[in-house]
């Protein structure tokens, strides 16, 4: 699986042809509501020529479900993209049309295609409706976590498998999201052999060396992130 972080929350996987793409933030629309907020790395246009063939948002949020970045994604028509996002995303995504199929994916639902099921487990965040995904790779059985923003809360365990490939994590400690100290107690419960801490960097300095786990591998931005 090569997997190449795409700045704050965005992730793009791709294996054997298939394209995943999680949470994409490619514009400066949060900037626009909060000028403290600005982008602190440029934008790689690069990844907008991308065709996912699943595109996964984990809630309604600017910098999550950006409402510059995924129209441009769905106008595309050289495919059709499955959308898989809950209600509060969900609700604005579908109207973009274009004859990809809009999934509304709650808490608890699974959605299988490409050789992967995907399903969504709870969130702890101030979207009433935001959730965290395990992608399952069904040839390799590796199953990879995607947190979404969320705080750390006990129920969230309850929904993962015991057997996580790696964890991907925020760690910023705005927002409604884990701060670096409960992001090393959430990544070490989930039992995740690698531990991938996101969800920063894009406005703001934190440094996520001071993140601590055996298991860490940090990322670069637009740079694929080797497991």
């Amino acid at each position: 699986m090569k997997i190449i972080w795409l700045g704050q929350a965005g992730l793009l996987f791709e294996k054997n042809g298939v394209k995943i793409m999680v949470d994409p933030y490619l514009s400066n629309s949060v900037e626009k509501y909060e000028p403290k907020n600005y982008r602190r790395v440029p934008v790689n246009e690069e990844f907008l020529s991308v065709s996912p063939d699943v595109m996964i948002f984990t809630h309604d949020h600017l910098d999550h479900y950006d409402p510059e970045t995924a129209p441009m994604f769905f106008s595309k028509t050289d495919k059709r993209m499955t959308v898989l996002a809950p209600s509060s995303a969900w609700q604005k995504a579908r109207i973009h049309g274009n004859g990809h199929n809009y999934v509304q994916f709650n808490r608890h639902t699974e959605w299988t295609e490409y050789g992967f099921r995907f399903t969504a487990v709870k969130a702890e965040h101030s979207d009433a409706f935001a959730i965290g995904v395990i992608i399952e790779d069904l040839f390799s059985g590796k199953k990879y976590y995607v947190t979404g923003d969320t705080l750390y809360n006990s129920e969230v365990f309850g929904d993962l498998p015991n057997d996580i490939y790696a964890v991907f994590l925020p760690i910023n400690g705005v927002g409604n999201n884990m701060n670096i100290a409960d992001a090393e107690r959430f990544a070490k419960e989930t039992g995740a052999k690698h531990v991938i801490p996101i969800h920063h960097g894009m406005f703001d300095e934190l440094d996520a060396s001071k993140f601590e786990s055996e298991k860490k591998v940090l990322p670069k931005i637009w740079e694929e992130i080797k497991l």
